[in-house]
Order: structure tokens, then C-alpha cells, then sequence
């Protein structure tokens, strides 16, 4: 569920505070995170801890030198998902994330066409949810899938 109120400052904070977590959790130090950002040392350490604004550029470029997934963090921050960014930017999930978000405007625009103007706003938590409940099964059945295969060696 999306938190905090939506001001620049709030916004920066919890973007500084997500890219805290990236750099932290990067498992390189912080000068070569800099240095591959295109940022001074300095100017990295006032951005993670909120003392500096930052733009999207910049977050995107710390984000991929720090080995996460820009796109999918960024969405997920800035849709008030400070939480689940953090938790998700170095694990597969973010990359999942990562190729979904990239994906999906494609492949909607694709198969709904010209249907696209019947879409309502209020379809969206419900058909995320349908999205959500595929996956699982889909996950299910792959493991049950793995499990029988196993057992049958």
C-alpha cells in the first residue's frame, strides 16, 4: 500500500533512502559506485543521505552501478513502495520487475489495439490481482513439474 504524502522533499527522502539501500547492499565500495555513476564521491554520500536533490538520471545511473534494477526500483518508489524497492532491487524479483514493466506496454498495446481507449482506471487493482494469482500458479506448476521429474530419476 503506497505511503507518505507525495511533496518533492518526501519524495527525495525516499528516494535517498532507497539508494542508501542499493549502495549498501551493492557489495562494492562506495568511490567505485561513484566513479561508474559519474558522480563525485562526496556528491554520492550527499545524495544517500537526503542532504542533496536528485534526478531521475542520477538515481538511474547510481541504481545500475550499483547492480539493481533501475526501472523496477524507481516505479516501485515512486508509487509509494519505498519498502518492497529496497527489498526487491537485489534479489530476482526486481528483475523480474525489471523485464515486466518493460514488457507490458508492448504487449498491451499489441493485443488490445484499438481497444485500448475502453480501458477503465478501475480495472487495474483487480487485474493486478488476476496477474498476481497467474504467477503463482504458474510457479506451482513448475515446481510440481521439477518434483516429478526428480522423483521419476
Amino acid at each position: 500500500m503506497p505511503s507518505q504524502p507525495s511533496t518533492p522533499d518526501a519524495a527525495n527522502q525516499r528516494l535517498a533512502r532507497t539508494l542508501c539501500c542499493a549502495v549498501d547492499g551493492a557489495g562494492k565500495p562506495r568511490h567505485q559506485i561513484a566513479r561508474e555513476a559519474g558522480l563525485h564521491k562526496d556528491t554520492l554520500l550527499r545524495v544517500i543521505r537526503g542532504e542533496r536533490p536528485i534526478n531521475l538520471d542520477e538515481a538511474t545511473r547510481i541504481l545500475e552501478a550499483c547492480g539493481a534494477p533501475a526501472r523496477a526500483t524507481l516505479a516501485l518508489v515512486l508509487a509509494g513502495h519505498e519498502a518492497l524497492a529496497a527489498q526487491w532491487m537485489h534479489h530476482e524479483m526486481g528483475a523480474f520487475l525489471e523485464e515486466f514493466f518493460s514488457a507490458l506496454p508492448g504487449e498491451l498495446h499489441e493485443a488490445l489495439g484499438d481497444r485500448i481507449g475502453d480501458l477503465r482506471p478501475r480495472w487495474a487493482i483487480g487485474t493486478s490481482r488476476l496477474v498476481a494469482r497467474m504467477l503463482s500458479k504458474h510457479i506451482d506448476e513448475f515446481a510440481d513439474r521439477d518434483l516429478s521429474l526428480a522423483i521419476g530419476r
